[in-house]
């Protein structure tokens, strides 16, 4: 099984002291942060670009950005991803029509690519060609656009659906993931977990790290 990694939603943090806050993250045991680029159209909502992410790549030496893009025409932005610094480029399926051909773009700027896939679609949208040539699938478990809706427990089976087919890629779940609700993503397996309000919200954002971890190895353990 791939290892349990926790990457902290920015969405969730003080935008006014992002770099500070990224670094606080990583110290506190975030081995990726999660950022959250939405465009306004895919999404209702407008978050953060390329010009963002490259100054956080320039002030928080050695951070990994998974970089979720909730955006139209995903294709337009490998680049201006890639030259500010991500490490992850994860699109959804929903925006494109040739996925693989995407993929290959990301592979071609040295960055992980990432699928991702809404509540509303099925887990057999991520065919296996898609699956095998990605480096990482996120089930969705709220609606993309913001922050701090309410876990969507009837999403969790598309997990174990795709651990079933990939069982040594990394699968992400991102959406109302916290310590009581984590168990159930890990026992379906996935190793990649988003956490934004109740990491960044919390006054002992270490221990909600640790007890994420924890959640993921002690299910593997199991398994």
């Amino acid at each position: 099984m791939p290892r349990p990694i926790i990457s902290p939603s920015v969405l969730a943090s003080d935008f006014g002291n992002l770099t500070a806050e990224c670094k606080r993250m990583m110290k506190h045991g975030a081995e990726w942060l999660h950022m959250d680029v939405m465009d306004g159209h895919f999404v209702p909502n407008l978050t953060m670009g390329a010009p963002i992410l490259s100054c956080v790549h320039k002030g928080v030496p050695g951070i990994f950005m998974d970089c979720h893009m909730m955006v139209s025409e995903p294709e337009r932005w490998v680049n201006d991803i890639a030259d500010a610094g991500g490490a992850l480029y994860c699109f959804h399926l929903e925006a494109t029509s040739n996925p693989v051909s995407l993929i290959n773009a990301i592979h071609d700027r040295n960055m992980k690519a990432g699928v991702a896939i809404s509540p509303d679609t099925p887990s057999s949208a991520i065919t296996d060609e898609i699956g095998a040539a990605a480096d990482m699938l996120l089930v969705m478990t709220v609606y993309p656009g913001r922050g701090g809706q309410k876990f969507l427990e009837r999403c969790v089976p598309k997990v174990a659906e795709l651990r079933a087919r990939f069982p040594d890629k990394d699968i992400e779940v991102d959406g109302g993931v916290g310590p009581k609700t984590v168990d159930a993503c890990a026992e379906a397996g996935s190793n990649v977990i988003v956490a934004g309000t109740a990491i960044f919200g919390s006054d002992e954002p270490e221990k909600v790290i640790a007890t994420l971890r924890s959640a993921v190895e002690t299910a593997q353990a199991r398994h």
